[in-house]
């Protein structure tokens, strides 16, 4: 009797064994098992995504050799190569788990039709959301545009899936495909050392940071707005790649509630922006509200050079440039700063600081970035207040009262007293040379003026029709 034609799970960011869907339906089968990775032409990852991505993928090759299978690496079109690698090993089924950027979900109905007209079975599994984007609407059958009933509706409606059973021995077919290799894509450039020395990819690193929640869930909505604190999950990117289930983490931690509501809170916002980009696929490239359509932006070269490389003359602004830039993540709080800081001290285009996220975090995921951005430009569904304008002055003091996250990654400045840290324009001359700092030389002086910036953002915002009642406060 011949042996049972093999299933091909076709991996995208999914990057795990566990309650992973596709795999598990394919090893159920009893067929031999063909993993595969399509480094797909038509994607474009940033640098830090492309180191995090061939380490993630060189663990889940490690662990599938210990079930006695591999990963198949390649690399183009992924109809072609899908279809090829079918054609090759005589696979009759096809497994994958959706994603719903809208670029993917048009290359998957392709590969579906494709698929099909020849004779191989798809199965579709549900991706690594919460719920799958068109399963909640509100009571008029609209997609949600407001955060706060959305996570109303999926906490009420929410019911973990069953587990996915980890696979413990997966058959190999008989003949392995051609594959590339992994040392092939590897990201080695130097600029790496210092994420390299931050991140474990793949789901074991994975595991690791979601235990290191243990004991933290009762202060974490204190903590994680404080950047010199280990607060945050640092979940991110280990979810952005699929290393760790998302149904896992709510199995793990909702028996902690209250305690842990607020870090259920981040994924339901995971949730909403995947909800956002499926529903309105322009998001990445279009402000959702058209009243912004024709902002007029300043786009200048050089200050978009000085905020990118940490050398606005803001400490907590320049601190977290520096973060992303040598670790390749950023503090959730800081993002919001530097993200107003870009948008609303220079006018510059949140697609220009989208961009450069993309190319810089470990953890970019193209619903995230893009649905965030516009949260903070005011542009975006259920977006921040126009009025919202973060002083980057007194955010530092705030959540950074000692400058200790100042003072890692600016330590040119780190002689400064507490009191100056944030102000080092403001510091008294005999402080500042104490501490070893020339102003313009060693630590460049604000490149705008906060208080000038803001009444110059608030005008612009005005005239597009928005609010005209503006709080006195600034945050």
């Amino acid at each position: 009797m011949p042996p049972a034609p093999p299933h091909i799970v076709w991996l995208r960011r999914d990057l795990r064994l566990a309650d992973n869907p596709a795999l598990a339906a394919a090893a159920a089968s009893g067929a031999p098992v063909v993993p595969v990775f399509v480094l797909e032409a038509e994607d474009e990852i940033g640098g830090a995504a492309r180191w995090w991505r061939g380490r993630s993928l060189a663990a889940l090759d490690s662990a599938l050799r210990d079930l006695g299978s591999r990963l198949i690496l390649r690399q183009g079109a992924a109809l072609d190569q899908i279809m090829g690698l079918a054609a090759q090993s005589g696979a009759r089924h096809l497994h994958f788990n959706r994603r719903f950027d809208p670029q993917g979900l048009r290359r998957d109905a392709a590969i579906v039709t494709e698929a099909r007209r020849l004779g191989i079975e798809v199965h579709e599994h549900a991706g690594n959301r919460l719920h799958e984007p068109w399963a909640l609407k509100t009571q008029k059958g609209d997609p949600f545009r407001v955060f706060t009933p959305f996570w109303r509706r999926l906490a009420e409606q929410y019911r973990a899936p069953r587990l996915s059973a980890r696979p413990h021995r997966l058959a190999a077919p008989a003949i392995w495909p051609e594959s590339l290799t992994l040392e092939s894509i590897a990201e080695n450039a130097a600029w790496t050392a210092g994420i390299t020395a931050q991140w474990q990819p793949g789901e074991q690193g994975a595991a690791k940071r979601l235990s290191s929640l243990d004991g933290k869930l009762p202060s974490y909505a204190e903590a994680r707005d404080l950047p010199a604190l280990e607060g945050t999950s640092r979940l991110s990117p280990h979810l952005a790649w699929g290393e760790i289930s998302v149904h896992a983490i709510w199995r793990g931690l909702a028996g902690d509630a209250p305690a842990a509501n607020g870090f259920l809170r981040e994924l339901g916002w995971r949730d909403f922006n995947t909800h956002l980009l499926y529903h309105f696929p322009d998001l990445a490239t279009e402000s959702w509200n058209a009243r912004f359509r024709d902002f007029p932006w300043e786009n200048g070269s050089g200050p978009l050079h000085r905020w990118q490389k940490g050398l606005t003359g803001y400490p907590i602004v320049d601190a977290g440039m520096r973060q992303l830039w040598q670790t390749g993540w950023m503090h959730n709080r800081v993002r919001m700063i530097v993200a107003s800081f870009l948008i609303k001290d220079l006018l510059i285009d949140w697609r220009q600081g989208a961009d450069w996220f993309w190319d810089t975090l470990v953890d970019a995921d193209l619903a995230q970035n893009a649905a965030n951005w516009q949260w903070v430009a005011g542009s975006g569904a259920d977006a921040a207040p126009y009025f919202r304008i973060f002083n980057p002055t007194s955010q530092g003091e705030r959540f950074d009262p000692d400058g200790l996250y100042v003072r890692r990654f600016v330590p040119e400045i780190g002689g400064l007293p507490a009191r100056y840290i944030h102000t080092p324009a403001e510091a008294p001359t005999n402080i500042l040379q104490a501490a070893g700092i020339t102003l313009g030389t060693t630590y460049p002086r604000p490149i705008v003026d906060h208080a000038a910036a803001r009444r110059r953002a608030l005008d612009l915002y005005r005239g597009l029709g928005k609010e005209t009642t503006v709080p006195g406060n600034t945050l």
